[in-house]
């Protein structure tokens, strides 16, 4: 992984992003000495890892009940535009 000042990393923003797009690579920017930044290629979403995703987190039962409760306690407020 390259590592580029901030004040590089804006100078070659543009060839940054074309090495990590077309070659797969990373940079880390640093500023003052210290990490900040990562620049790296984007993961790709698969729907193969959306069903991971889903089936680890699975629906909670009682979500839809209290959305009907909390919408059912609304009360509008007629003259909440009028001067």
């Amino acid at each position: 992984m390259q590592r580029l000042t901030a004040t590089e990393a804006a100078r070659r923003f543009s060839d940054v992003l074309d090495a990590v797009e077309m070659g797969r690579e990373s940079f880390v920017v640093v500023r003052r000495g210290r990490e900040v930044a990562t620049i790296s290629p984007a993961v790709a979403a698969t729907g193969k890892r959306l069903n991971t995703l889903l089936d680890q987190h699975r629906p909670d039962p009682g979500w839809s009940r209290e959305l009907q409760e909390m919408r059912a306690s609304l009360v509008e407020d007629a003259d909440a535009w009028s001067d």
